[in-house]
């Protein structure tokens, strides 16, 4: 058998303190978390996801949770009567409201005919009070060049609470049946997001904490 004299580099102090025992495999430094290779777009992901997540449960408080809490009802703009106030897809909230209490301004929901379930909202304007004790009411649409017909006390059935562009599409989209789990499971969602998000920091901070001080041992000098 033939062999060749080979010279083995032999180790100094200065590299001592360098040991390969102190550098990670390459496997592992290649399977580094997209967090550190990316920070800027791992930070907007987080921020872009959590965003959704908080925008949905939004939806579900502000079209299922806030008016079944005060007894009021989600309808949806499908006219542009109203506009620029109440565009197309606007979610209103209505509540029910007494005749009495209906003041020049508001916007209430009437029901202009028995048999039609179709209700118009649009702006008180004029007040009559009849000697019987009655009122009848003056509405027209802010973008309406003509009032509607009179509308009696009797076919008032609700005045709008508040308003929300473009969230009428997604209560349409969504029945009130599904809307409460839409809103459970999104809030469940959340909850996990954000259980996720602090677990995962403090596993980062644990993991630097540790190579910091593995760094420190590797540069102490020997005894």
């Amino acid at each position: 058998m033939t062999t060749i004299p080979v010279t083995l580099p032999v180790p100094t102090a200065a590299d001592a303190g360098h040991s390969r025992d102190h550098e990670p495999p390459e496997a592992e430094r290649d399977g580094r978390r997209f967090a550190e290779r990316h920070p800027a777009l791992h930070a907007l992901w987080m921020g872009i996801s959590g965003g959704l997540l908080a925008l949905v449960l939004l939806v579900g408080v502000l079209t299922v949770i806030v008016p079944k809490a005060v007894g009021g009802v989600p309808l949806t703009v499908l006219s542009p009567s109203m506009e620029p106030s109440l565009p197309v897809g606007t979610l209103l909230v209505v509540r029910p409201v007494e005749p009495e209490d209906i003041r020049i301004g508001d916007i209430v929901t009437y029901l202009p005919y028995p048999n039609d379930p179709t209700l118009v909202t649009h702006r008180v304007t004029e007040i009559a009070h009849h000697q019987d004790g009655s009122r009848v009411f003056t509405l027209q649409g802010d973008n309406n060049a003509v009032a509607d017909s009179p509308v009696h006390d009797y076919q008032v059935r609700a005045v709008v609470m508040y308003s929300v562009p473009l969230l009428g599409y997604v209560s349409q989209w969504v029945n009130v049946d599904q809307q409460t789990w839409v809103v459970l499971v999104t809030a469940g969602a959340l909850f996990v997001y954000a259980g996720f998000t602090v677990v995962s920091a403090a596993r980062d901070r644990r993991r630097r904490r540790q190579e910091a001080e593995a760094e420190q041992g590797a540069e102490a000098p020997p005894a």
